[in-house]
């Protein structure tokens, strides 16, 4: 008996090896498929447009970073900086808005691409270009819509321009004909156009002769360049920030960024300029009348000093002034604010909701100028954000709402520091009025020309202070900073950031590896047949004989000069057999049964072959043919009609008669099935199959039996108890793994005595046996050699 202990751990000893093998053996489709996706990973390569990534610093005003507040230090006593608060969350924002972004493309005209035709790939020209497109007279027609057209150099005064109608519903736009001159204006349905040579090209007739121009619309072109722009900050602690935006053209993308930072900071000294010239608007009016009512009072003077005919009146009331002169100087402030607060009310009550307010023309005592400050910041963010929101954006309506509140706390404190001022006028006067009682004494003329020469005091105190207010908002107007200083240029990138080379060729490694692997895998996974004898664990407990491998001649029985990996293998399983029937009766035939669970396993093959061995060993070998329902001997041999079952179904016919002998082998004989009968079981169950194998077991070393399958027909059953021995034959890739069950019970209830398994049809060229050789193959070689194919006529074999 084989011993199965010993192939057992020699299975779990090469598990991995034999997992490896089965995907090793496939090397070929694994090369294949290798080769194809790195070739398609190189043509993606080559045909798919680079990417590169252009990136500038910036840095950002930000009041709670630091930023760039010290510039304007040196104007800080004037209260310059104070209305001003910027946030770097919000001034990113500010810099990625569609706006600007906007402002950008037109400033550049990036609307306009032109694009350079190649055979598989059209690329982007951008200042290489052998022309150039403007784009005349009003652009709101190009700015809203999209078109094509294509460029085809005639010589170096002509060109033709055609539209692209590839999409089949543009527009007619060329009202002209096709070929123009250089500098003609050319008119389209949408505006006029104009082509220049830019000079760039010395040999203008094969270079850039044929381009297609492309004009997108401006909200396209914005949301391209949105989509592409990154600005973030380079960390939490400072208020640097990288602007990177990633395109085709390395040029264009610094363009666009250089342009962005530009329009970045003319937009924000835009938004601080308005406030000073709404600021400078307001003190030229009340200068104005300021100067009309100072050229009043001192006419004033000089009418009554001319009527009375006086030049110095104070001269006798000196030692009153002197006394009263410190209640004249808070009069005069006191009067100075609240004519102030007066116009700056009268101002705020005639404003808009969208207007601001003057600054730096109240003192800074109160709350008063700090809410003014915040109230003109909220008018500049909602003017911004209007700029691309509805009104009835939610974050409008909310600052509507928080102007609207600041602006009734501004008019509020205004009218408290008036009431203030009020009461430190009375004060003043109740004050004065006592040192008046003193001065009766002093004629009423001198009485009339203080009032008079206290209002010519106040007008003048108002006119120089405006006055100073003009020039500190003039020079807030000629210093204002920019937002943002570039810290570093717009560079772009050394080499295109996608595709990435590397990754695509390692992505096409990876995929050859893996859709081989997981063809493979799948295949195996839901492949339900057995394959190997590693499938045949399950029977585990039945002795195994061998493997047969896959026969290039599978109708040819075994010879003497036989060296295939076939006859190996079935000369292995004769010795095998020799251990199996070690304990058979010496005295008669060792008989040898062969049968399947199914047909088509082999099992007719197994038992020719196996008749062919023991005869080429030099014994004496009878092959009986006694699957009578489905005799298949034929195909091996050449017989007779009569056979075994004529020899069951008359009375006449000896056994002797009916054998035959088989050519090319001295010692094997063959006893055909005969006609097929009508009651194949009845017949078997006779008494002259009983005798029959008695009187041969006398005269031959093996008897060989073909017996029909196990599974299908009772005929196995009924003569298993003349058999030694059962084959059970097993076919790869035919045998169901479930059907396992079945041979298990079989051999459980004993109902083939001393079962052995015989693998057939192994393909050993994809790792599914190993048989004796465990993993080497059969046809060790001394003698005829295996014939070896090309491998490219293997690879399709299945």
């Amino acid at each position: 008996m084989v011993n199965n202990e010993f192939d057992n751990d020699l299975e779990n000893d090469f598990d991995l090896k034999k997992i490896i093998g089965k995907y090793l053996v496939h090397w070929k489709w694994f090369l294949l498929s290798l080769v194809v996706c790195v070739s398609i990973s190189f043509l993606y390569l080559r045909y798919t447009l680079p990417q590169y990534q252009s990136s500038t610093t910036v840095l950002v005003k930000d009041d709670k970073k630091g930023g760039m507040q010290s510039e304007l230090s040196a104007f800080s006593d004037m209260g310059l900086t104070s209305g001003f608060k910027s946030n770097l969350d919000n001034e990113i924002q500010i810099i990625k808005s569609r706006t600007l972004i906007e402002s950008t493309i037109k400033k550049l005209d990036l609307n306009v691409s032109l694009i350079s035709q190649g055979k598989f790939v059209d690329r982007p020209v951008y200042k290489q270009a052998a022309i150039a497109v403007d784009l005349l007279g009003s652009k709101s027609k190009f700015y809203q819509n999209s078109f094509k057209l294509n460029y085809k150099s005639l010589s170096k005064e002509t060109f033709e321009l055609t539209e692209d109608l590839n999409d089949g519903k543009s527009k007619v736009l060329l009202n002209a004909t096709a070929t123009f001159r250089y500098g003609q204006i050319i008119k389209t349905a949408y505006g006029e156009i104009i082509i220049n040579k830019t000079g760039l090209v010395s040999n203008f007739e094969k270079s850039d002769n044929v381009l297609k121009i492309i004009v997108s619309s401006l909200e396209n072109a914005t949301a391209s360049f949105k989509a592409r722009l990154k600005v973030e900050a380079l960390s939490k602690t400072s208020s640097v920030v990288e602007i990177s935006l990633v395109d085709a053209t390395p040029a264009k993308a610094v363009d666009f960024l250089d342009n962005l930072v530009q329009v970045y900071n003319y937009e924000a000294a835009a938004d601080k300029n308005f406030i000073s010239e709404n600021t400078s608007k307001f003190i030229n009016n009340r200068l104005e009348i300021i100067t009309d009512e100072l050229d009043g009072v001192e006419q004033n003077v000089e009418k009554f000093k001319t009527s009375n005919k006086v030049t110095n009146i104070k001269s006798e009331a000196e030692n009153f002034i002197s006394a009263s002169s410190e209640y004249d100087k808070q009069g005069l402030a006191t009067d100075i604010q609240l004519n102030v607060v007066s116009s700056l009310l009268s101002f705020i009550k005639k404003s808009n909701a969208t207007d601001l307010l003057p600054t730096n023309i109240i003192s800074g005592e109160g709350d008063a100028s700090g809410l003014i400050g915040s109230y003109n910041q909220l008018i500049l963010e909602r003017n911004r954000i209007s700029q691309s929101a509805t009104i009835n954006n939610p974050t409008v309506v909310k600052l509507d709402q928080q102007i609207a509140s600041l602006k009734d706390n501004v008019i509020a404190s205004l009218m408290r520091m008036q009431s203030a001022l009020n009461i430190q006028k009375r004060d003043i006067n109740n004050k004065e009025g006592v040192l008046n009682s003193e001065l009766e004494r002093i004629p009423v003329k001198e009485r009339q020309f203080r009032v008079i020469e206290r209002q010519q005091k106040v007008k003048e105190e108002l006119y120089l202070y405006l006055l100073q207010k003009r020039e500190e908002n003039a020079i807030s107007l000629a210093a204002t900073a920019p937002n943002a200083r570039v810290v570093d240029s717009a560079k772009s990138s050394g080499g295109p950031i996608s595709p990435k080379s590397n990754i695509i060729y390692l992505a096409g490694l990876m995929l050859g590896l893996l859709i081989p692997f997981g063809i493979i895998y799948l295949k195996d996974l839901l492949d339900t047949k057995i394959k190997g004898r590693f499938d045949l664990e399950g029977a585990s407990q039945i002795p195994f004989l061998g493997e047969v491998p896959t026969s290039d001649s599978p109708s040819e029985l075994i010879k003497p000069e036989s060296r295939s990996s076939s006859a190996e293998s079935f000369r292995i399983i004769r010795t095998n057999l020799e251990f199996v029937l070690s304990n058979a009766d010496e005295s008669t035939a060792k008989t040898i049964f062969v049968t399947s669970t199914i047909p088509k396993e082999g099992k007719t093959f197994v038992s020719a072959n196996l008749a062919a061995t023991f005869a080429l060993s030099g014994k004496k070998v009878l092959l009986i043919g006694m699957d009578i329902r489905n005799p298949k001997l034929a195909g091996y041999f050449t017989i007779p009609e009569k056979g075994f079952t004529n020899y069951l179904s008359s009375n006449n016919l000896l056994i002797d008669d009916l054998i035959i002998k088989q050519d090319g082998y001295s010692n094997l004989y063959l006893l055909p099935s005969g006609v097929i009968p009508p009651n194949p079981g009845e017949l078997l169950m006779s008494n002259k199959v009983n005798s029959m194998f008695k009187d041969l077991k006398s005269k031959y070393d093996y008897i060989i039996v073909d017996t029909a399958p196990a599974s299908l027909v009772v005929d196995t059953y009924l003569i298993a108890k003349h058999a030694d021995c059962f084959v059970y034959v097993v076919r790869a890739n035919v045998l169901e793994k479930s059907m396992l069950g079945f041979v298990k019970g079989v051999n459980a209830e004993q109902k083939l005595p001393n079962m052995c398994l015989l693998l057939n049809d192994v393909n050993l060229n994809k790792g599914y046996g190993y048989g004796y050789g465990y993993g080497y193959g059969y046809g060790y070689g001394y003698g005829q050699e295996v014939e070896k194919k090309p491998w490219y006529k293997t690879l399709f074999k299945k």
